[in-house]
């Protein structure tokens, strides 16, 4: 069993083809929240490295 990483609820991991999700909704709304970039990795910006590159 593993627990949807949007909902939470508990779902079987073997033979669920909306793994890890419980669903296919809940896969989608994954999927928005991605594109929509609700969902953000800590990074340095752009500006930063070419400041750093200029000298």
């Amino acid at each position: 069993m593993v627990r949807c990483p949007v909902c939470k609820k508990e779902v079987p991991f073997a033979g669920n083809p909306y793994r890890p999700f419980c669903s296919r909704a809940c896969k989608g709304l994954d999927l928005i929240h991605w594109a929509s970039e609700n969902y953000r990795i800590e990074g340095k910006n752009d500006e930063d490295d070419r400041d750093e590159n200029a000298d």
